[in-house]
C-alpha cells in the first residue's frame, strides 16, 4: 500500500498589514487605511461581545460602532507593555456595552417611577374646581327653554324616565324627548364639550 504524500507544513503568511497592534500603532498616528483594516479584523468580535453583554443586535452594532470611534479617538493611549491591542479593544468594547445596559436599566427605572408616582389629592383645588364647573352649568340651564330645563333636571337630576317626565309635565311624550334632546345639544355647546 502507497504511504500518502506528506508536505511539509507551510508557515501562514502574514498579513502584510500587520496585527491590531502594528495596526493599531498606525492608527496612533492618524493612519485611516490602517484603522480600516484593523476595523475589518476586530469589528466582529468586538460585536459578538457586545451582543453577549446587551443581548441585543442593534444595540450590538451601535454599541460597536460607539467603541470604534473610541478606538480611533484614544488610539495614542494604548500602551504595549500593558497587553495587547485586541485585549484593549474588547476592554472599551465591554465597558461600552455595561454603560449601554446601566443606561438602558436606569432609563427603564425612571419610567417606571414616573408611570407609578401617584399626584397628591388636593382638596381645595377639587372644590374650587367643582364649584366652578357647577356655576357654568346653572348657567347653562338657565339659557334653555323652560320646558327644556324642565325636562332634563326631571330626567338627569331627578331620576325619572321620559315617560314619567312626559306625565309629570303634561306633555305629550315626543314633546318631552325632543326638548330634552334639543336641551341637551344646546348644554353640550354652552358647556363646551365635545362629543
Amino acid at each position: 500500500m502507497p504511504r500518502p504524500v506528506t508536505r511539509p507544513l507551510q508557515p501562514v503568511p502574514e498579513d502584510p498589514s500587520g496585527g491590531p497592534d502594528e495596526l493599531l500603532r498606525r492608527v496612533a498616528r492618524g493612519d485611516q487605511a490602517a484603522f480600516t483594516t484593523l476595523y475589518d479584523q476586530v469589528a466582529p468580535r468586538v460585536y459578538g461581545l457586545a451582543l453577549r453583554v446587551v443581548r441585543d443586535p442593534a444595540m450590538a452594532e451601535e454599541v460597536t460602532q460607539e467603541a470604534m470611534v473610541e478606538v480611533w479617538r484614544t488610539a495614542t493611549r494604548f500602551d504595549t507593555a500593558r497587553g495587547s491591542a485586541l485585549s484593549w479593544l474588547l476592554t472599551i468594547a465591554h465597558r461600552r456595552a455595561v454603560d449601554r445596559v446601566r443606561s438602558e436599566q436606569a432609563s427603564t427605572a425612571r419610567m417606571r417611577k414616573v408611570a407609578t408616582v401617584e399626584t397628591p389629592y388636593d382638596e381645595v383645588v377639587e372644590q374650587a374646581t367643582s364649584r366652578i364647573e357647577r356655576q357654568q352649568v346653572r348657567r347653562c340651564l338657565n339659557g334653555l327653554t323652560e320646558l327644556q330645563r324642565e325636562s332634563i333636571l326631571l330626567a338627569y337630576f331627578n331620576g325619572h324616565t321620559y315617560r314619567e317626565v312626559s306625565e309629570l309635565l303634561d306633555t305629550p311624550l315626543p314633546t318631552i324627548k325632543t326638548r330634552m334632546r334639543d336641551g341637551l345639544i344646546r348644554l353640550r355647546d354652552c358647556l363646551g364639550v365635545t362629543a
